[in-house]
């Protein structure tokens, strides 16, 4: 059986929810609150009964605070949850599925690094540099829940890897994180693609096996 799941905005008053419009809601006695955090409980207490999702944007993604739901059914799911939980069956399938996605994850992370390295594409007098920046980059971007473009599957690796080194050389060579940007749409964007230019020009002279300038922001942020 399918229910309703309506989504909500939090409020500064303690017990209330706001929608879309403004309206300050209520919840119905009974209900109680849900924090977001453990997902089987959550969807344990979905299949029960009517909710409500709490949520935020945070940038273009949204993000759950919890539910609001029948207090008996969030309860009831964390009884439920719990029990399961210690079982000796449960324990092992969740060692087995831990060790699995951490295989998974270190593959992952090599392949990225290799994808680093073919952008990268610096001459060979640079092969150490090479690998200590792909080495950094990697450490940055690869971690699981990090919001990184590493972790998104929407684009392919090589081009995750492209954006990563990018955004990397924005942060680390540039005076970016300094900036005052003016809050006008697009400024940003732009303010990005004209630092993006420079990094590509830094990383010219490795590519090309030049001589580096004493004061070489790449240089400098290796060291």
């Amino acid at each position: 059986m399918s229910h309703t799941h309506r989504t909500v905005l939090p409020s500064r008053i303690e017990g209330t929810v706001l929608l879309e419009s403004g309206e300050r809601l209520t919840p119905p006695e009974g209900w109680a609150f849900l924090p977001a955090g453990d997902a089987a409980i959550t969807r344990s207490v979905k299949a029960k009964g009517e909710t409500w999702v709490v949520q935020v944007r945070k940038g273009r993604r949204l993000m759950s605070k919890g539910i609001w739901a029948k207090e008996e059914h969030i309860l009831a799911s964390q009884k439920e949850i719990e029990a399961k939980r210690s079982t000796p069956e449960y324990g092992r399938r969740r060692e087995m599925d831990l060790a699995r996605r951490e295989s998974k994850h270190k593959t992952y992370v090599g392949d990225f690094y290799t994808e680093v390295v073919k952008f990268l594409d610096f001459h060979p007098s640079y092969e150490n540099e090479a690998a200590r920046l792909a080495e950094k980059i990697t450490l940055h971007a690869t971690p699981v829940g990090s919001g990184t473009v590493a972790r998104t599957e929407r684009i392919p690796i090589a081009k995750r890897a492209e954006a990563a080194v990018i955004a990397w050389m924005r942060h680390q060579t540039t005076a970016y994180d300094s900036m005052s940007i003016a809050r006008i749409k697009g400024k940003r964007r732009e303010v990005r693609r004209k630092l993006a230019g420079k990094s590509v020009e830094i990383l010219k002279a490795y590519r090309q096996g030049q001589e580096l300038t004493k004061n070489c922001p790449l240089k400098k942020a290796l060291a």
